[in-house]
């Protein structure tokens, strides 16, 4: 699949780094801030960059192997359930999306129940979730393409009404056993160092848990980024790849969650490498293997703050941190005017 994400061209850097150091501080003083006002200038072509109409999209669907219980300790039924809760206002990511004014989309990409007039979500569905990688590839090439068309759908509308900056997130009982896959297939690191937790597995579940990956990825020789997606992806991973792609596309602004949002990273990654230019990372999550991920792609994030919800809860977080980064090239008087003397 073909997106053409222009490579962000530097060559203002120069005129943007001469107005941040203009700034009545001492030069680097406002440490990751300045670097984070940089990229979103460079980003937006402008040396008054302006964030306009944020929001944080939030894909959930379900996984095949949930139903036997052998990664995850919540029921499948769960997926479902924090969709109305999400609907309903009633989880972190509602609260988190309160405080700090950010417009909040809760999307269907395959939960594995039908919603009926559940006002406030956007039917993306592909299938009632995925099949069990442990005896078949959990989609199909064609369903692959469409989630990710579908995720990139929903960010060309989001757009349209403004929007140049977008946080994602992910609800789906069995999805960080889905990113332990693709991470470990996509960063070459073993399983063993990709599998952690998820939603609260005990020592002995993370290894019965790392054993049963170890013995999906056995089973498949795939070849080429779209089948290893169809293989061990969900739709939620996939239409979060193509959203990413999307919003790439479109240079906005990308803020990136924890682990499950970061491996449908390391697939857009892999169709295409620019996506990197347009990413400012959130938070390094509680899980072991996002942390890697982070050093695969030899990016720092924001915050490390032990987060391990999903929900996009991380991206929230550091929202107002990229406000403040932002706001500062426009508050912020320059030693001129204030009258101040640089030495």
């Amino acid at each position: 699949m073909d997106f053409e994400i222009p490579h962000l061209d530097k060559a203002a850097a120069p005129r943007l780094q001469q107005k941040i150091d203009s700034k009545t501080k001492p030069l680097g003083a406002l440490g990751r801030l300045e670097s984070i006002a940089l990229q979103i200038g460079l980003i937006q072509k402008t040396e008054s960059p302006a964030l306009h109409h944020p929001h944080i999209l939030v894909f959930a669907a379900d996984h095949g192997i949930a139903k036997e219980g052998e990664v995850n300790p919540y029921p499948q039924e769960v997926t479902a359930q924090m969709v109305h809760n999400f609907i309903a206002g009633g989880a972190a990511i509602n609260s988190f999306c309160k405080q700090h004014n950010i417009a909040l989309q809760i999307i269907d990409a395959g939960v594995n129940h039908e919603f009926k007039n559940a006002g406030g979500l956007i039917d993306a569905k592909i299938d009632q979730g995925t099949k069990n990688y442990m005896h078949q590839p959990a989609m199909t090439l064609s369903q692959c393409r469409l989630a990710i068309e579908k995720g990139a759908s929903v960010v060309r509308n989001v757009q349209k009404g403004g929007c140049n900056i977008l946080g994602f997130g992910e609800m789906g009982i069995g999805n960080t056993s889905s990113a332990s896959l693709l991470m470990s297939s996509f960063t070459g690191i073993p399983i063993e160092q990709c599998v952690g937790a998820g939603t609260g597995l005990s020592s002995e579940g993370i290894a019965r848990k790392c054993e049963i990956l170890k013995g999906v990825l056995k089973k498949y020789d795939t070849t080429g980024v779209l089948e290893t997606l169809a293989t061990f992806g969900g739709f939620e991973i996939a239409m979060i790849s193509g959203a990413i792609l999307e919003a790439a596309r479109l240079q906005m602004t990308l803020v990136i969650d924890g682990f499950i949002v970061n491996a449908a990273l390391l697939v857009a990654h892999a169709l295409n490498e620019h996506v990197l230019d347009y990413c400012i990372f959130a938070h390094t999550s509680g899980e072991q293997g996002h942390a890697k991920m982070l050093q695969f792609l030899d990016r720092k994030p924001l915050l490390d703050l032990g987060l391990r919800l999903g929900e996009g809860t991380g991206a929230a977080l550091a929202f107002p941190i990229i406000r403040s980064a932002v706001g500062f090239l426009e508050d912020m008087a320059s030693f001129e005017g204030a009258q101040v003397s640089k030495r």
